[in-house]
């Protein structure tokens, strides 16, 4: 008898559960507002070097006159980073070249870069020069907001194991909306990168809470389903944000829009029953019943009040109890045979999931295709891909299903080597193709890590392993410049990192139709269990080959004394 047990007896997936993981749901809509803001708020417009008395954006008109002043780079557009030093009238005239004018003499940018403004209005690279010399600080603003979202799985993953799911999540509600509003205010490039690290750290206390407030509501039979569902939400969440984009153009506006809706999360976010399995192991025992009570009459089943004592509950998780009276730290998720396995083995399906996830989803604008449209393409194609991990988490179980994705989406990284470049369409759909395996892995691994970890120390588990996801996600754009030495290279660590962490997550234990672990011990006890069957089976093994081994004796004496045993038993029958 557990928790889940009296998860059943008050309505199992009732009416309740339905509101709770709805409502926790819908700020999903703007998770990917934030993970993939980079792609709009720091497009890269057209640009070239602003000439003195010519103020006009790049365009048909202006096009020719800038011969006279722009250099053509290898690839015959415009340079992006020189000017002539001096006007070249005669290339007005001249068939575009780049050889013929080699020998002019050009200079840096030194009066600043025009903007084309057709695809983004205003963004932080036009806004404070992001390009040529500074166009690392475009990536670095991305970088900085991962290192806030890495600093916020640390500190809000032992924070919610200590004093709460409910209190972690409204805080981070309200800081996000505060600091992520106030981040359109930024008068510096310095001010923006410090409000998204803030913002970031916000972004996880939002996500893990929310993702264990949800598994800790639900019986077992539903996870699967209600995770992958939940996961829809980022999902239309990422369309979204290519409308929101599209709509406003202007950097500044796009942070208000994505932020300024949190407030009302804040807002309703009261209404969110704590986990009662977390308020029992943490001593508020009577809480905890108040929760349960709650959730009776929302599910229709008043009757179970009277029956769901404060002794019932605690005789139901007696056991839970008792260990819950130690202290755990991050250190307790290493100090186990068990624990440590499923640690070190998530620690590399998370970091491998998001490598390859944001490599390939945050650099838009190397497709050549609109990036709108694009954002909308990577953000459909996760509704197949997560109904196929549907499935295959239904029936399969989570770790053949995890494994799988991260094998498929390797495979297709790597296929994309091969394709010439000038096969923009295809090279384009093997992308989306991988983004989509890599989604429906994401969408495992959430779902896979709230599973294998107990109650006691869950939220500081998922902090661990999703820094993992972090640092991820921080190296994806870098590894792009390995591109300069082959431009192979970027493609081939995303793979093979991919191919690592797809065989290593077959060694982690399956969850499917398996109860929530609650303690340490829960997930050790399943390890003795699987040894002594081990050891059982073992034993009948070797005790049927010495079986085997005595009856070939006796067939050997049988054979010199000159009679078979089936003749021997057909004389006695005779």
């Amino acid at each position: 008898m557990g928790f889940a047990d009296l998860l059943d007896e008050v309505g199992g997936f009732g009416r309740f559960q339905m509101i709770h993981v709805t409502l926790l749901s819908i700020p999903g809509l703007l998770m990917a507002s934030q993970n993939l803001l980079n792609n709009f708020t720091a497009g890269v417009p057209e640009h070239h070097c602003r000439i003195p008395n010519i103020t006009a954006a790049l365009n048909e008109s202006t096009a020719a006159l800038l011969r006279a002043f722009i250099p053509l780079d290898s690839s015959l557009t415009p340079s992006r980073c020189s000017r002539y030093t001096d006007a070249q009238w005669h290339l007005i005239t001249d068939r575009p070249s780049h050889t013929n004018a080699s020998d002019l003499q050009t200079e840096a940018c030194a009066e600043g870069w025009t903007y084309d403004k057709t695809e983004f209005i205003s963004s932080i690279v036009s806004e404070w020069d992001l390009v040529c010399t500074l166009r690392p600080l475009k990536q670095m603003s991305q970088t900085i907001y991962m290192g806030g979202v890495l600093t916020g799985a640390i500190i809000f993953g032992g924070l919610s194991d200590r004093f709460g799911r409910k209190g972690m999540l409204i805080w981070s509600y309200f800081q996000l909306a505060v600091l992520g509003t106030f981040t359109a205010l930024s008068p510096s490039y310095v001010v923006y990168c410090v409000f998204r690290f803030l913002t970031g750290m916000s972004v996880s206390g939002v996500i893990l809470n929310a993702v264990s407030l949800k598994v800790e509501w639900i019986p077992t039979k539903a996870r699967t389903l209600v995770g992958t569902i939940s996961s829809f939400f980022f999902t239309f969440g990422q369309m979204i944000l290519a409308g929101v984009a599209y709509s406003l153009k202007d950097w500044r506006k796009i942070h208000v829009a994505v932020c300024l809706p949190f407030f009302a999360f804040f807002i309703y976010s009261w209404w969110y029953s704590e986990s009662a399995r977390w308020l029992v192991l943490n001593g508020r025992s009577e809480e905890a019943l108040k929760h349960l009570h709650r959730v009776a009459k929302i599910n229709g089943k008043p009757e179970m009040t009277e029956k769901i004592t404060l002794e019932v509950l605690e005789s139901h998780m007696q056991k839970e109890v008792q260990s819950s009276k130690s202290i755990h730290t991050v250190f307790d998720l290493l100090k186990t045979p068990t624990m440590r396995k499923i640690s070190m083995c998530l620690m590399v399906v998370w970091f491998s999931t998001s490598f390859a996830y944001y490599g390939l989803a945050m650099d838009l604008q190397k497709f050549g295709v609109n990036i709108y449209l694009m954002q909308i393409i990577f953000g459909a194609v996760d509704f197949p891909a997560k109904l196929v991990a549907l499935l295959m988490l239904s029936f399969l179980g989570r770790r053949i299903t995890q494994g799988t994705c991260l094998l498929m989406s390797a495979s297709v990284i790597f296929a994309n080597i091969f394709v010439p470049k000038d096969m923009q369409i295809t090279r384009t759909a093997l992308a989306v193709l991988g983004k989509g395996f890599t989604s429906a892995s994401f969408t495992c691994i959430y779902l896979f890590t709230g599973e294998l970890y107990p109650t006691v120390i869950r939220q500081t588990g998922m902090g661990f392993v999703s820094t993992m996801a972090r640092i991820g996600s921080m190296a994806a754009p870098a590894v792009l410049i390995l591109d300069e030495i082959l431009p192979a290279l970027p493609s081939i660590v995303y793979g093979g990192s991919a191919v690592l962490a797809g065989l290593i997550a077959f060694l982690l234990p399956e969850t499917l139709d398996i109860p929530l672990p609650d303690t340490i011990e829960d997930v050790e006890e399943k390890r003795e269990k699987k040894i002594q069957s081990l050891k059982e089976q073992t034993q009948s093994e070797s005790v049927a080959l010495q079986d085997i081994k005595q009856s070939g004796g006796t067939c050997e004496e049988s054979k010199s004394s000159g009679l078979h045993p089936l003749s021997e038993t057909s004389a006695q029958l005779n």
